[in-house]
């Protein structure tokens, strides 16, 4: 009796693996990093970044320019991605004596593909990051530890961005059309 249920559980299982590899190819699942990542990385490089405000906007332009356009930039670009970033502090460990201990740094990142020739809006987004530092008693400290949590922000924010770009372009076909 055990030798048929072990074999009707592996059938089951089998039919089970099946059923799931259909639902899924049937769904409209297509990997981002197959066969059209080299279009979508080429799409990448054909989008002007353009500048962002403040020194935290230079270090997301810089690492956006990395992750994006690691080959550098296409001949023609003729698209440009627009970046909107705004940064908050909020005190959180409040001590009786009001002295603050930690502190949320918050990034926020609205931006906008558009077409160079006649402004046209293709694609647009937004992404939000938050991290938290201490507040140490050593000024050059605090300041360093405000300073990593928004080079760490950056980071995270421009693979955000291009992860969403890359699904548009593939979800497009790998060219920029309007949405």
């Amino acid at each position: 009796m055990s030798f048929i249920s072990a074999l009707r559980r592996q059938n089951l299982t089998g039919a089970l693996i099946v059923g799931l590899a259909a639902t899924i190819a049937g769904c409209g699942f297509q990997p981002m990093h197959g066969q059209r990542s080299n279009a979508s990385a080429a799409a990448l490089a054909t989008i002007d970044i353009g500048l962002i405000a403040d020194r935290t906007g230079q270090i997301l332009r810089n690492e956006l320019l990395q992750v994006m356009q690691p080959q550098g930039p296409a001949r023609q670009q003729p698209y440009l991605l627009t970046v909107t970033l705004t940064e908050s502090l909020q005190n959180l460990a409040i001590k009786r004596n009001e002295d603050v201990t930690r502190a949320n740094l918050t990034l926020v990142v609205s931006f906008v593909v558009s077409r160079r020739s006649d402004g046209l809006r293709l694609h647009s987004g937004g992404a939000q990051w938050v991290n938290t530092y201490n507040i140490l008693t050593s000024d050059f400290a605090t300041l360093s530890a405000r300073e990593n949590a928004r080079k760490r922000g950056a980071e995270q924010l421009a693979l955000e961005i291009r992860e969403r770009i890359s699904v548009w372009l593939v979800q497009t076909g790998g060219a920029p059309r309007r949405r």
